[in-house]
């Protein structure tokens, strides 16, 4: 078998092979100069259109960033003036913008990790082969379907303290609670009625992803496994949470993105209420009540920044990971 080998490598060309550094061999990938002119041609004709969206992007970011070290404000005829990291450091200083980020923080974690545990059950379950289950599959997308501002009204009305149909299962048919609550003013419960209703709308975006990521690990190791003994919780641990890490990377990062910068579900639900203000609830307050274009811009840019540093730390996590 190694002749054989050594045979086959010794009938390659030695121009079609290149000396890579530690003494490998690589084959080598000649470009022809139709290639290059392809290449070219491709890149002029999607020129336009990288030159739109990249000022459709990048403009009103370079914006942003210039008005955040000015005095702008929203509506004013003044002279906008230079002021340096002023607006930085009032914003960093401002205890309501501490609690709209500590608030921020936990609505994250909480919502993403119970949106993981629910997503993984639900692509297992929808994985395996029962009757129906393309039926199931698209009754399970309904709620991400759904647009925020209308499910964040639906369950607005659902947490009502007198007509809402939570508090008629909980305390009058079931009898689980001796009264009424204001979900959605409580300040002991506020935070947690958003914390549903994001893991209800958001759960079936998470095992859809999960659902693609499993769908690719091939049956032959659970055959393998099965064979050698292995239970289907030494399979799951073993086999499907290792082979599902980078689908389920993906779909963490791309959901604590999202959940970070929530804004329409807690402005519908509580309004602009303290108790449920986010960054991105305090950066439109700023604006919109304020009226502080500046300060404003300095939130969105922190904002902007602190998701930088999340995609950063997951890129670098994915390298170390791939290596």
């Amino acid at each position: 078998m190694a002749d054989s080998v050594a045979q086959q490598a010794a009938q390659i060309p030695t121009s079609a092979m290149q000396v890579a550094p530690g003494g490998r061999l690589k084959d080598e990938a000649p470009r022809a100069s139709w290639a290059k002119a392809r290449e070219r041609l491709a890149w002029i004709m999607v020129a336009p259109s990288l030159a739109v969206v990249g000022f459709i992007a990048l403009y009103p970011l370079f914006q942003t960033f210039r008005l955040s070290f000015t005095n702008a404000r929203f509506g004013s005829t003044r002279a906008v003036e230079y002021v340096g990291f002023d607006n930085y450091s009032r914003v960093l200083n401002d205890s309501d913008f501490i609690d709209a980020l500590r608030r921020t923080i936990q609505f994250t974690v909480t919502s993403v990790l119970l949106e993981t545990l629910f997503g993984i059950a639900v692509a297992l379950v929808i994985n395996t082969q029962f009757r129906a289950r393309g039926l199931v599959r698209t009754a399970m997308l309904l709620p991400w379907a759904i647009m925020t501002v209308v499910s964040a009204q639906l369950w607005r009305y659902m947490f009502d303290q007198n007509a809402g149909v939570i508090n008629d299962i909980l305390v009058t048919r079931l009898g689980i609670l001796d009264e009424k609550i204001a979900w959605t003013t409580r300040l002991s419960t506020t935070m947690w009625s958003l914390v549903a209703i994001d893991v209800w709308k958001t759960t079936p975006f998470m095992a859809l992803l999960l659902l693609a990521g499993l769908q690719v690990i091939p049956g032959d190791v659970y055959e393998a496994s099965f064979i050698d003994g292995a239970s289907k919780v030494q399979q799951f641990f073993q086999i499907t949470l290792p082979l599902l890490k980078p689908a389920l990377m993906v779909a963490l990062i791309f959901r604590t993105l999202d959940a970070f910068k929530v804004f329409d579900l807690p402005y519908v639900t509580t309004g602009a209420s303290p108790s449920t203000q986010t960054v991105a609830v305090y950066a439109q307050q700023t604006l919109v009540n304020d009226l502080r274009l500046g300060r404003s811009s300095a939130v969105s840019v922190i904002i902007f920044l602190i998701i930088g540093a999340m995609v950063l730390g997951y890129t670098r996590f994915v390298k170390i990971e791939e290596n």
